[in-house]
């Protein structure tokens, strides 16, 4: 049996390696077939067929039938990628409960001083970073939204709001149950009915500039060095610095743009 390369990889990807694969296959194409069948028609290696077919079982790809020589029958692919579905939520599921587990223990504890006396040390240079790609950015704002303390300022287009920002729009939310002032000044052109969701967790304006910054209790900012329209997601890139002398400077401006500026 010919299967392209292409073909077996994206199989790969329900969690099997390159024998699993190729057997699995193969029996789909049969419906029913005997380990000796499979390996010829997969080109599987017969002294391995049986522990391929025997590993496939156990992670619910195929099934065994009663009677001599074993038989073996394939699950649906429709069925299988549920079942991969669950496996990979249970794993999930897991692990989030043993990290919540080490964030509630001694262990973190002793990571967070470590971190805090380190910090005491750092200059400037230290505490600032270079970050890349847009998924990369907005995982760091979402991080700087759960961890605000008093204020959030966000600065960006309308279009980077509705397609882009909605993925922190549940860190806002929780920020705004926290009593966290949110303020966000946006450029372009704004549709109603998707601003009113916005107006739930902050205080929203329009901006006469486009500027694409977060800022974090006048102490960081994430600051984006080009427009999200005008670069690749993957290349977009910004600076993030931990600094209250420069957060306040830039926080000064915005305040004399925002005072401006009026409601929507």
């Amino acid at each position: 049996m010919i299967v392209k390369i292409d073909f077996l990889n994206k199989i790969k990807e329900f969690g099997l390696n390159s024998y699993e694969s190729k057997i699995w296959c193969a029996l789909l194409s049969k419906g029913v077939s005997t380990a000796g069948e499979l390996s010829d028609i997969a080109t599987v290696p017969r002294s391995r067929a049986y522990d391929v077919l025997e590993s496939l079982e156990k992670k619910g790809f195929i099934i065994t039938k009663l009677g001599k020589p074993f038989k073996y029958l394939a699950v649906s692919p429709n069925e299988v990628i549920e079942r991969v579905k669950r496996n990979v939520k249970d794993m999930a599921e897991k692990e989030i409960k043993s990290l919540d587990d080490i964030k509630t223990g001694e262990f973190i504890e002793e990571l967070s001083l470590l971190h805090s006396q380190g910090i005491e040390t750092l200059d400037f240079t230290d505490i600032s970073g270079y970050i890349k790609s847009r998924l990369s950015l907005y995982h760091h704002i979402n991080n700087m939204v759960n961890n605000a303390k008093s204020e959030i300022v966000i600065s960006c287009s309308a279009e980077e709001l509705f397609n882009t920002y909605k993925n922190i729009f549940n860190s806002l939310k929780e920020a705004k149950i926290r009593n966290i002032n949110t303020n966000i000044f946006v450029f372009g052109e704004l549709e109603n009915s998707k601003i009113e969701k916005y107006k739930e967790v902050a205080n929203i304006k329009k901006s006469s500039y486009l500027h694409r910054f977060t800022m974090v209790d006048n102490k960081q900012i994430l600051m984006m060095l080009q427009s999200d329209n005008e670069i690749h997601p993957a290349y977009d890139t910004g600076i993030w610095v931990d600094s209250s002398f420069l957060v306040k400077s830039v926080s000064e401006m915005f305040k004399n743009s925002w005072e401006k500026s009026k409601d929507l």
